[in-house]
């Protein structure tokens, strides 16, 4: 049966997957090291796993498997959850694959080692997270829980 995964420290769109894991009637993971306000919706449960690097990561990749889908900005998670036959899903609707998993994480991999050799630490935080961005997330989790409840 399938179900969501939501890497959850971090993640912008918790209440929209909820609202859509909802109208779908499957069971929700929220996975987080604490600190978030549990959800009173009984399809939804928050797991808290304790601190350390990488354990709500561990969590979700030991768990996962066809037919879920996975919510992450985490690539090294991403690409364990593909392995597992999940899909996955950045926060503003990207799909991660097998297909560009590999550019994905040798990207992340040049960028740390660019960050690492600026001895003066510069460099911009990114953009901001938008309203488009929710807008494809919700279109993109929408399709994807259809494909993997269909088994496609």
């Amino acid at each position: 049966m399938t179900a969501l995964y939501i890497d959850a420290d971090a993640c912008p769109v918790k209440a929209e997957a909820e609202r859509v894991a909802t109208r779908h009637r499957l069971r929700m993971f929220v996975v987080s090291n604490g600190g978030l306000r549990p959800s009173q919706n009984p399809l939804v449960e928050n797991v808290i796993v304790s601190e350390g690097a990488d354990v709500a990561d561990m969590w979700i990749a030991e768990r996962c498997g066809p037919g879920d889908v996975v919510v992450t900005g985490d690539i090294p998670l991403a690409a364990k959850c593909i392995k597992a036959g999940a899909r996955v899903l950045r926060h503003n609707g990207e799909r991660f694959t097998e297909a560009n998993i590999g550019q994905q994480l040798a990207m992340r991999d040049l960028m740390a080692d660019l960050r690492a050799a600026n001895p003066l630490g510069a460099g911009g935080s990114g953009k901001g997270f938008t309203k488009a961005d929710r807008s494809r997330f919700l279109d993109a989790l929408e399709r994807e829980l259809r494909a993997a409840k269909a088994g496609r």
